[in-house]
């Protein structure tokens, strides 16, 4: 699988060169200029690490960081940030929010690659040691693709748990339908009823019949969702 690293630079000549330099180290790149762009790459794309400039329209980079590290899908990626400010305390307040390393502007090339390189051998190594996935009564073992729902065993289809785990990542977030089917079968646009009979039959699966219901959700028009349905009052 193809390492994916977003870029995020206002300055689009820097974005285009970095990219450039990445795809000659055999990485795929993705590319963002301004904060929305950059956040909303990161959940759809899950990269593989971010290459953050502070400075950007829309939402500054100390917030995308925030955000990312904040939650639990997306507090592994590593986050790399590039400024060209440089006093102390925009370092310190950049590592408090959770960056992984901090670079100024301007760097050397490849001290950059250098510093890419450790970054991604570092992650690849928690992900080795990230196996297991716990949301309140709910236990995935990643490892043996194995879901134990109050501690019992819950048979799925290889696509069934393959859908429990993307939303189970995202718990209580919605999921776009396209985003489930490419992260499944390849692609961005097809048939969303395959989707839904999976769906369905996740559905009765799960519903052991005991409170809180552990519901896979469709939301109309919007995506899927993996939630704790409370008892009614």
């Amino acid at each position: 699988m193809e390492t994916k690293i977003l870029v995020v630079d206002d300055e689009e000549n820097l974005t285009d060169f970095l990219c450039r330099a990445l795809r000659q180290q055999g990485y795929k790149t993705l590319c963002a200029n301004d904060g929305d762009a950059a956040l909303a790459l990161i959940y759809e794309e899950l990269p593989d690490l971010v290459l953050l400039d502070l400075m950007l329209p829309l939402m500054d980079g100390w917030e995308i960081c925030r955000r990312v590290k904040s939650d639990a899908e997306t507090k592994h990626i590593p986050i790399l940030m590039l400024t060209a400010r440089g006093s102390a305390e925009d370092v310190v307040q950049g590592l408090d929010l959770g960056a992984d390393d901090y670079m100024r502007k301007p760097f050397p090339l490849d001290e950059l690659l250098a510093r890419v390189r450790v970054l991604l051998r570092r992650s690849r190594r928690e992900d080795d040691l990230r196996g297991l996935i716990e949301e309140g009564e709910l236990s995935i073992d990643t490892e043996e693709k194995e879901l134990r729902l109050r501690g019992v065993l819950i048979e799925l289809s290889p696509t069934e748990y393959s859908i429990v785990e993307i939303l189970a990542r995202r718990m209580g977030h919605v999921v776009p339908r396209e985003e489930l089917q490419r992260r499944i079968w390849g692609i961005s646009a097809g048939d969303s009823r395959t989707i839904d009979v999976h769906l369905s039959r996740l559905r009765k699966k799960l519903d052991d019949g005991k409170k809180p219901l552990l519901s896979a959700q469709t939301l109309r028009g919007r995506g899927y969702r993996l939630a704790w349905e409370e008892e009614e009052q």
